[in-house]
Formats: C-alpha cells, structure tokens, sequence
C-alpha cells in the first residue's frame, strides 16, 4: 500500500512522515485528513492538475478523507506566480464562477460526493485585525525569504507587495482550520505546504506531511502545463483534440507523459520504456499515450475513434479526403465576397491573435484548397466548398 502511495512522489516531508501517519491513523482508527488546496484562477483543469488529483484518489480508494480547500478569500488578494510578479486578483464572482467549474470537473478523477469541499473565505473573512496580526506574529521575515522567488526578488531589487509576504500565512492556516494530517500539491507549493506544518506546530497540533508531485511539462516540452502558456491538454477537451495534442508533445516527454498521465501497469509503463530503447516508433508509443488519456477521461471507443480520425486526417497524405469543419460564409462577420488570408483565418482561429496568424501564415502554415498561401494580405474570393487548413490540426470547408 505504502509503495502505491509514494509511486512518482518528487518529495515527502520529513521523508518517514508518509509511513508514520499510515501508522498512527490505523493505532486510532481513524482516517487521514488529505487538503489540496487551490485558488480558482482559471476555470479549466488539465493534466498537470491531475498528477496531484490521481494520487489523492488512490488515498480516497484507501478509505482516507480527501478536503478541497478552494481559495475564496485567497483568489481574491492574489498570490506569488512565483516568477517576478504577483497574481493578478479576481473578483468575488470570478472566484464563485471558477470555483464551481473546478468543482465539477474534479468528478473527472475524485469522487466528489466522498469528498469535502470548504472555502477558506468561511474562516479567513472572519478575522479581526488584531487577529491577523496574531498569525503574522507567528513567522519571521527571515522564514519568509527563504521562499525561492521572495529571495530572487529582493535580491535583484525586484517590488515585493506585503499582500504576497502573507500569502503563504494564510494558506497555511488553512491547515490549522481543517486540521489537516497530509497536505498535496506541487514541487512548486512545497513552501506554502510546510507553512502549514510550521503553524500546526505554533498551534500546538500535529504537524501535516507534505507530498509534492513533479510539475508536468506542458506541450512544448519546456515550460511545465499552465494554461496561460497555451501548453495544456484540458480535461474536458473532446477526443480528438485529446489525441492530435499528445501527438504533438516533443519525443523526449514521452517518458514523463507515461509515468504521470497514464494509468498503464508498473509492468506496461516498463515494458514501453524497453520498447523505445530498443527502437519502437516514438509515434507508437505515443498514440499508446494518448489512447490511455482519453480512456481515462472519456471512454474506450473514443479512444479508438480518435486514433482512426488521427490516422486520417494526419497520416493520410490525400488533402481531399480529410474530415474537414463546415464554416457558413453568412456567419463570418464584417466579411462580404472578399476578403484577405489573415482575416479569414483569424476569424477561423479567433483563439490566436492576428499576429501569431501572420507568423503562422508567412511560415507555410496555411493551405487554401491545394494552394499553399504565404502572402497574408492577399485577397481571396469567398466561395462555398472552399477547403482551408491552418495550422496541423485544423480543417475547415466554407459552406
């Protein structure tokens, strides 16, 4: 049981904490308090998120209770990015909106009715200054830069706002709130988590352990899975989508996409690794990836579907017969009989800004009918049955 808890963990803080905890909740028959805690800065949950969100499952499957602290209150100040500059806050309604998109996608890999879910708003609103205070009270500046960020800040002359240096208090007295035994999250929360320790211990209560998993890369295999960066393969993205996204991830990821996205065997994920030292197709193996993601997240004969639309689309070399959008003409707006290549794929592609549809199109990028266009301000005659391609994955047909 304990090797399946610790399986692909980056830290456990102290290093027997895992084995103690696993102890002294079966001495007093009880289960283990598990807080993950997030701030609903976003409304759209991806694989990075679930990294953490599987292995709360497996100590849910063990019976153990699993506590979603979302940040109500905290969403609302804004938090260290832990780059150069702070969070921007959101609005009560933002945080209420993505709260509860959030919520509803945590079904995706929890059972959410087993699980409890509080808002640090109910404790946190409830202080008086002098309260406040108090818990300020409780750590030093010192403690404080010795956070990676705060430190690089202050020493390159950087703007620290007082609202970050208490950031890390406040959540971690959410630990105290909710008496948390274990507390979750990334390698890049491990200060945040082990504030909760140091003011359990102020509070004369029993210390969390802290278990920090690998941050996944996103899908330009450098920077790790952050929606902001536009790498991220959501969970509620549709089956092909899915699939064409985890095809595209650099061959090096390969490896890390197994062991944290994947629900493959210790066995399988070994066997596959073998397969790629001994020369396998890294595309082999990555439709193997992709197909397990959407099992996971939406079923079998989806998967299957994707791959075949995959093969298609991608593999078949014969522009004619891949699947393409229908577009009606009357729903492109400000667009009469004519118009230039960049307008009409930047109303195709609203997501990219028309910048990034120049580049895409001075690169090769677009294909109208047969034609490869690389003239963006080259105008093109609007007619039905026009077949457009932008990009890898995108196919439409203007109808």
């Amino acid at each position: 049981m304990i090797n399946t808890l610790q399986e692909n963990v980056s830290i456990i803080l102290p290093e027997n904490g895992l084995e103690e905890k696993l102890k002294q909740a079966k001495e007093e028959n009880r289960k283990l308090s598990i807080k993950l805690g997030f701030d609903p800065t976003a409304p759209d949950l991806h694989l990075g998120h679930a990294v953490v969100l599987k292995k709360l499952k497996q100590f849910q499957d063990m019976g153990h209770q699993i506590i979603i602290v979302v940040g109500s209150f905290t969403a609302r100040i804004g938090d260290p990015t832990g780059k150069n500059k702070a969070r921007k806050p959101l609005s009560a309604e933002d945080v209420q909106h993505n709260a509860q998109t959030y919520i509803n996608q945590l079904s995706k890999i929890i059972a959410v009715e087993k699980t409890k879910i509080v808002f640090n708003s109910d404790w946190l609103d409830a202080l008086n200054f002098s309260e406040v205070i108090q818990l300020l009270s409780k750590v030093t500046v010192a403690q404080l830069m010795h956070r990676n960020d705060f430190n690089k800040r202050f020493t390159e002359n950087t703007p620290i706002a007082m609202h970050e240096l208490v950031y890390p208090i406040l959540q971690g007295f959410d630990s105290v709130k909710i008496e948390c035994d274990i507390e979750m999250g990334g390698t890049d929360q491990l200060f945040n988590c082990t504030m909760g320790r140091q003011l359990q211990e102020v509070h004369q209560m029993p210390a969390q352990i802290v278990m920090c998993m690998p941050l996944l890369k996103g899908l330009d295999g450098k920077e790790k899975m952050s929606k902001s960066l536009n790498n991220i393969i959501g969970l509620t993205d549709e089956p092909n989508e899915m699939f064409g996204k985890t095809m595209s991830i650099p061959d090096a990821l390969i490896e890390e996409f197994l062991d944290l996205t994947t629900d493959f065997s210790m066995e399988e994920k070994t066997n596959l690794k073998l397969k790629m030292e001994n020369g396998e197709n890294p595309m082999n193996i990555k439709k193997r990836v992709a197909k397990n993601i959407i099992s996971q997240y939406h079923d079998d004969e989806s998967a299957e579907n994707a791959e075949l639309f995959f093969n298609n689309q991608f593999q078949n070399k014969n522009f004619e017969e891949k699947s393409f959008e229908p577009v009606p003409i009357n729903t492109l707006t400000h667009i009469q009989h004519k118009t230039t290549v960049l307008e009409l794929c930047h109303q195709l592609k609203n997501d990219l800004s028309k910048s990034a549809v120049r580049r895409l199109i001075q690169s090769g990028g677009v294909q109208i009918n047969t034609v490869k266009m690389i003239e963006p301000d080259e105008e093109i005659e609007l007619v039905k049955e026009t077949k457009i391609k932008i990009g890898r994955r995108c196919f439409f047909e203007l109808a």
